[in-house]
């Protein structure tokens, strides 16, 4: 999928960008938790952190 529009998915659904990248796992739980308990934000950061981490080198 497209690095924008992932990039987009963390900003405004981060547990459903999360799915994408890495299935059904301890990064779901963990961004779906921060979703919970940090109001959006701390789901966010994880979510585009999972995104860039070890990703493409290229956009």
């Amino acid at each position: 999928m497209n690095k924008l529009v992932m990039i987009l998915l963390a900003i405004f659904l981060p547990p459903i960008a999360v799915l994408i990248k890495e299935g059904v796992g301890f990064h779901l739980l963990l961004n779906i938790l921060l979703l919970v308990f940090t109001l959006g934000v701390g789901a966010m950061i994880h979510a585009l952190w999972v995104i860039m981490k070890d990703g493409d080198p290229a956009v």
